[in-house]
């Protein structure tokens, strides 16, 4: 007989999300749903080494699910008024809209962003609470707990899409927000579920330019992971990385993929963030950066997400078109706003290093590393306070 564990764990890679989708809007449940595919599981790893591996595997997990998700309600007093209802129709095979309904409903707005984080890594990506426990550096049990009250607080919501234009800010901050927890994180599980969220979200929605700015831009971001960290695992910024590891296919794709999203002239902050990336992408090296055009790009982004996050963005630029003082001004003017942020104490320790204003820049260091709670950037810190002597 031959051994079905690989076929299976493929199927549920490529098609739970779906299959969960389908049945979650079905039975207005996602735990039942959850409960039902994993019955499924377990039996086509009893059923097909003998049967064989059915020609569509989805449309046979639908049905097994469904099949023992109406065995569950049978059981179940509270379920047999439900049960007459659903057993009549049963589910289609699942599509593009299951997965996209699943999807919004993971980052439903009734639920917080802890929550949403995680039951999107838990539904769409497949990832066990222990996994994705570790990935945010929490108790098993505490993340197996996130994971039942937010799927508790979904029942009875509706799992229907709707307008997906009104959900789509939403659904795009939380698979950027995963991207962002897990890019300098050795494993790259947390980075690599997000890349292929943004993916699937843009095949998913291929009019909505926002979505492709989002994958693009997370691509071009992975198109830097091979020389984001050293031999030594330490954290090697931008400006000093070295430029041939960096995958240019990916880049490539993600510059036609931008091309594509910026042809439909509906311009968005995610379409803009990869602009900017893909600035840096093409320069041949960080001084040799089109800084102007950054700047330009700066400012088109604030007309639409007028932030201090943005501004500082915008005064590194300024530190190239108008050298590091005129950037320190502008730095300095976030001061209300941003001193309890870590990467405005460590781009002021920057541009006071360039000003030669030594203790500034060692006392903006130790601020920022104060600041700091991942560890790559920690170290990253140390050394450059380390490096920071007083004349």
């Amino acid at each position: 007989m031959i051994d079905v564990r690989p076929i299976l764990d493929a199927a549920w890679r490529a098609h739970a999300a779906g299959v969960l989708g389908v049945l979650a809007r079905r039975l207005g449940d996602l735990d039942r749903a959850e409960e039902a595919l994993q019955d499924a599981m377990a039996d086509a790893l009893r059923r097909w080494p003998a049967e064989g591996v059915p020609e569509n595997v989805p449309g046979w997990l639908v049905t097994a699910a469904w099949h023992r998700a109406l065995d569950r309600l049978r059981r179940e007093a509270t379920g047999r008024e439900k049960l007459a209802v659903l057993a009549a129709t049963p589910p289609a095979e699942p599509t593009g809209d299951d997965r996209l309904a699943l999807l919004f409903a993971c980052c439903h707005p009734s639920l917080e962003e802890p929550a949403q984080m995680a039951l999107t890594l838990h539904a769409m990506a497949g990832l066990p609470a222990d996994k994705i426990a570790a990935a945010f550096l929490l108790p098993r049990s505490t993340m197996a707990q996130r994971l039942v009250r937010a799927k508790r607080r979904l029942r009875g919501v509706g799992f229907e899409v709707g307008d997906p234009l009104t959900r789509l800010p939403a659904v795009l901050a939380v698979i950027y927000l995963i991207y962002n927890e897990g890019h300098l994180d050795e494993s790259r599980v947390l980075a690599h579920e997000a890349l292929d969220l943004a993916r699937q979200l843009a095949a998913l929605l291929p009019d909505a330019p926002e979505a492709a700015g989002l994958a693009a831009l997370v691509e071009l971001h992975e198109s830097r992971a091979a020389a984001r960290l050293d031999a030594h695992g330490h954290l090697v910024l931008l400006e000093h990385q070295d430029r041939t590891r960096w995958d240019r296919s990916l880049i490539r794709g993600a510059l036609a993929r931008l091309a594509r999203a910026a042809a439909q002239n509906r311009p968005g902050p995610y379409q803009l963030e990869a602009a900017i990336a893909a600035l840096h992408a093409l320069a041949p090296s960080y001084p040799d950066t089109d800084w102007p055009a950054v700047r330009r790009r700066y400012d088109d982004l604030l007309v639409l997400c007028p932030s201090p996050v943005v501004l500082l963005g915008r005064a590194v630029a300024t530190g190239f078109v108008d050298g590091p003082a005129a950037a320190l001004a502008e730095v300095d003017a976030l001061a209300d706003r941003l001193a309890g942020y870590r990467l405005w104490h460590a781009t002021r320790a920057d541009l006071l290093a360039r000003l030669n204003r030594t203790a500034e820049a060692r006392e903006a260091t130790r601020r920022a590393l104060a600041l700091a709670t991942n560890a790559a950037e920690r170290e990253l810190l140390a050394r450059r306070l380390a490096g920071l002597s007083v004349p």
